[in-house]
């Protein structure tokens, strides 16, 4: 009797189960029905989440009215999906609300595709987990941004902060996603380690693929392996033991020690051009063919234009100085001793220990060159025929190793060439003189608008620039690593070229100390604002009117331009020049104008938006105009360098950094963190990476230069910027009383509460919209209750507390 019983029981829960797959199979249609709603619940929610994050500020004032049909919104999903997104991301999660689109689309798949319900209950328990985490996230380092965080994060971060402080809520935020990256990622050690373990076999597997090359025990398969020398070199010592090791030089170039000693006027010979008669031979038909050419027109260049241009010449811009002189020469020092000292024993030593260590790796090269530097030589190698390049450039640490190098860079390919170079350090590297560069020939005759010599290339050959072509400059890179050194060789060189007419600066310098030389120059050379006493900036504070200045002096500028008809400063110039333009109609000569910013970073954590935003314009807009900027940063993080702002430098500087991150935050690549220092650089323009050493100039040079000019004759001021009317808050300060909105006195109680003016607050608190809350910051401002807009920072609250507060209401129902 048990064991029927039993068998009945059976029977019963087979039965249930039929009966529970039977009533399934009768509610398909139904459940199919379900997901499609789901599916397109999903998609509304993700339109309303969107255009909550483009037009959520507008709509929320709206909120409060969701029945007055006449109170329009801008929500792509009308009230419904205004009055969601604002549940859902405002008085919810933020940005993690995102992931109900994903939810409710899963759900709604799993009801039409008869998936496993199990798998569905997993996905939203680990969902809705990394849900409450993201939103706390957000709601601890983005307090000011409620809409990214929510008010669930928001109020959570503060009760947990309560209890347990910023540190243990951040250990268990991090807790949080360490528990969802072992359970739901299913992140092991194993894993890890097997990653690695697979990595090694592939490696291994590729290595044993290569078919070996034998050769001779001790002898290397090489056709050649030369030593380039370079063009500019004055002397050439050689320590040369007992060797096959040959090297072949060329013809050296003097170096120019004076400007004056060259002619820049080139001469230019006229061009025959002789009109032979057609043959008769040629002519196909016996007819006659006559070719009769017309005499040109006389022209006659009878305009006042012409005139003046005859009668007084071309406008000369430097004839205010005309006695002005360049700074010599001879005002530099010299530090280098020769040249480069080529140590052949070290060459050979690394050539030998470079070839052993491919060819460990069954590499064999074909040819190697050497190519010696100041501070750092290039081999250049080819390898045979069938080795992958991948292979070489893998090595990178490798043949690091093997040399005992401070730091090695592979080029994988050298552009232009056939060869794979890699660069290893000197063991002695030979300081480049500011001298050597500026004397060079090839920066004394280079026929460029803004001329930088920034210093040596690997082949020794100076290096020089046009800031024009850039037309702007980033330069960053780690303390102590020549960003200094590298902004005043930049000064030098246009001081050493360009007239105080030609070219003027605008000096910020957040730490007081690297630019204070140039201010003997002030008005030679220099911009500033008409208030401010000195020239050089150092006061952030005065920063951004400076930038605004430039902002109004660039618009000015494109009016003056398209009155002349001309696209960019040197074809107006020339036209002024020309005397095609009247000084009457507020014509004038314009010189270039550099804005050079010794460190941005201090900017950016000072003033933020408020400098970011005029940098950004004048990057995009300046450069038709003749403004350029130099910024500089030992900071290269992305809130610093943002992507705004590297879309508008393409010439960039990067000198050694610590990470290969930082590098690529720099350059788009990495190998600034393999540089060794002491102002070697790698400088980008949007293609190329070329590797430099800067030349060095020391203070007391830059002084000796400073006197120079300073002792000259100089202009009655420094070059006047235009002046910018100070925006205090835009608001009318005598504001009517009886136009105070309903909510004044307790938006005022909130502020004087918390001690904070900020519109955010009042959104938070008041659930109200931007429009209206800033309203209500410009109404407790005229009232005097907040303090005026101060760029970045809050505005300071006037009452202290809030019997302050109600002695004030009654002082003005008094009144």
């Amino acid at each position: 009797m048990a064991k029927t019983t039993k068998k009945e029981t059976v029977d019963n829960k087979n039965k249930s189960k039929s009966g529970a797959i039977t009533s399934w199979k009768m509610t398909k249609q139904h459940n199919i029905v379900l997901g499609c709603l789901l599916v397109l619940f999903s998609v509304a929610l993700l339109v309303a989440f969107i255009s909550f994050y483009i037009y959520g500020q507008t709509d929320q004032s709206a909120l409060s009215a969701v029945g007055d049909r006449s109170e329009p919104v801008q929500n792509w999903l009308g009230k419904f999906g205004a009055s969601l997104a604002d549940l859902l991301i405002y008085q919810g999660f933020g940005l993690a609300a995102f992931i109900f689109v994903r939810l409710f689309f899963l759900t709604g798949m799993f009801l039409i595709l008869e998936l496993s319900i199990k798998k569905l209950k997993n996905i939203w328990f680990w969902d809705l987990f990394v849900i409450i985490i993201i939103s706390v996230l957000f709601g601890f380092f983005a307090t000011s941004a409620p809409e990214l965080g929510g008010t669930i994060g928001y109020e959570l971060n503060l009760f947990l902060q309560d209890y347990i402080g910023k540190t243990g809520t951040l250990l268990s935020l991090l807790f949080g996603l360490i528990i969802y990256l072992i359970f739901k990622i299913k992140i092991s050690p194993d894993k890890i380690q097997s990653f690695f373990d697979n990595t090694k076999r592939e490696i291994r597997s590729d290595l044993n693929s290569v078919p070996s090359l034998k050769t001779e025990k001790g002898a290397y398969n090489l056709e050649e392996f030369a030593i380039e020398e370079n063009d500019e070199l004055d002397e050439i010592h050689l320590k040369t033991p007992d060797s096959q090791f040959e090297i072949n030089k060329e013809a050296l170039k003097p170096t120019i020690a004076h400007s004056s000693e060259i002619n820049l006027d080139p001469a230019l010979k006229p061009i025959k051009m002789d009109i032979a008669p057609a043959s008769k031979e040629a002519v196909p038909h016996t007819e006659s063919f006559v070719i009769e050419q017309a005499p040109e027109e006389d022209i006659i260049e009878e305009n006042l234009a012409s005139r003046l241009v005859a009668d007084f010449g071309l406008f000369d811009p430097t004839l205010d100085l005309s006695n002005y002189k360049f700074p010599t020469i001879d005002l530099l020092k010299e530090y280098s001793t020769g040249g480069i000292t080529i140590n052949q024993e070290e060459l050979e030593e690394n050539k030998n220990k470079i070839v052993d260590t491919l060819r460990n790796y069954k590499i064999e090269i074909a040819q190697i060159k050497a190519t010696v530097g100041p501070s750092v030589t290039l081999y250049e190698i080819v390898p045979e025929a069938g080795i992958r390049i991948s292979k070489i450039k893998s090595l990178e640490d490798d043949i690091a190793l093997s040399l005992s190098a401070l730091g090695i860079r592979i080029i994988a390919p050298i552009p232009g060439k056939g060869t794979i170079g890699i660069e290893v350090p000197n063991k002695n590297p030979t300081m480049v003189s500011m001298k050597s560069v500026i004397g060079s020939a090839k920066f004394q005759e280079a026929e460029m608008e803004l001329p930088i010599a920034l210093g040596k290339t690997i082949s020794n050959e100076t290096f020089v620039v046009d800031l024009a072509k850039m037309p702007h400059l980033l330069m960053a890179g780690a303390t102590g690593q020549g960003k200094s050194v590298g902004l005043n060789a930049v000064l030098t060189s246009l001081l050493y070229k360009k007239h105080p007419a030609e070219v003027k600066f605008v000096l910020v310098d957040p730490k007081k100390v690297e630019l204070t030389l140039f201010n003997k120059i002030e008005r030679h050379y220099l911009a500033k604002l008409p208030d401010i006493d000195d020239a050089i900036i150092t006061d952030n504070a005065k920063v951004v009117n400076t930038l605004n200045s430039l902002c109004v002096e660039m618009d000015n500028r494109y009016s003056l331009l398209k009155d002349a008809m001309v696209r960019n400063i040197k074809e107006y110039n020339d036209k002024f020049k020309g005397r095609k333009l009247n000084p009457e109609a507020g014509h004038r000569f314009l010189p270039y104008i550099i804005l050079v910013v010794d460190e941005f970073a201090d900017l950016i954590m000072t003033a933020g938006k408020e400098v970011e935003v005029p940098i950004a314009r004048l990057a995009q807009l300046a450069r038709a105009i003749g403004i350029h900027l130099i910024i500089a940063t030992q900071r290269p993080s992305v809130n610093v360098i943002t992507g705004l702002i590297k879309a508008n430098f393409p010439a960039r500087i990067a000198f050694r950094v610590t990470s290969k991150i930082d590098s690529r935050t720099i350059l788009d690549t990495q190998g600034a963190d393999q540089l060794i220092g002491r102002g070697d650089l790698l400088y980008s323009n949007g293609n190329d990476v070329v590797r430099v050493q800067c030349a060095f100039i020391d203070t007391p040079e830059v002084e000796k230069i400073t006197d120079f000019i300073g002792s000259q004759k100089a202009y009655a001021t420094a070059y006047l910027l235009p002046e910018v009317l100070g925006e205090e808050s835009g608001i009318n300060l005598d504001m009517d009383i009886s136009e105070r909105d309903t909510l004044f006195r307790e938006a005022a109680e909130i502020i004087v509460n918390a001690q904070q003016g900020s519109a955010s607050l009042l959104q938070r608190k008041l659930k109200l919209g931007y429009n209206r809350a800033g309203r209500l910051i410009d109404q407790l401002e005229a009232a005097g209750i907040v303090g005026p807009f101060e760029g970045s920072k809050a505005r300071s609250v006037n009452i202290l507390d809030l019997s302050s507060l109600d002695q004030f209401f009654n002082n003005e129902q008094n009144n």
